[in-house]
C-alpha cells in the first residue's frame, strides 16, 4: 500500500513540474487518478476475495470438527 502511495504521489509531481498547459496537466492528473483508483480497487477485491476464502476455510474446519467430536461424544454416551 505504502509503494502505490509513493507512486501516486510521484506521478502526481510529475506531473506538476510538467512544463505544459494547465489544462493539460489537470487532464493528465485526472487520468493518473483514475488509474490508481482502479487499480485500488482491484487490489481491495483480491483482498476481500482472500480474506472470504480463507475465513470458508476456516468455517469449515470449525464445522467438520464440531461434527466429529459430536459424533466422538454420542459414542461414548453409549
Amino acid at each position: 500500500m505504502g509503494l502505490l502511495a509513493g507512486l501516486a504521489a510521484g506521478a502526481l509531481l510529475g506531473v506538476l513540474f510538467a512544463p505544459e498547459k494547465g489544462s493539460v496537466t489537470r487532464r493528465n492528473i485526472r487520468s493518473k487518478s483514475e488509474d490508481y483508483i482502479d487499480d485500488l480497487k482491484d487490489k481491495f477485491q483480491d483482498f476481500l476475495e482472500t480474506v472470504s476464502e480463507r475465513f470458508e476455510k476456516v468455517k469449515d474446519t470449525a464445522t467438520n470438527f464440531a461434527e466429529k467430536e459430536t459424533r466422538n461424544v454420542a459414542g461414548q454416551g453409549k
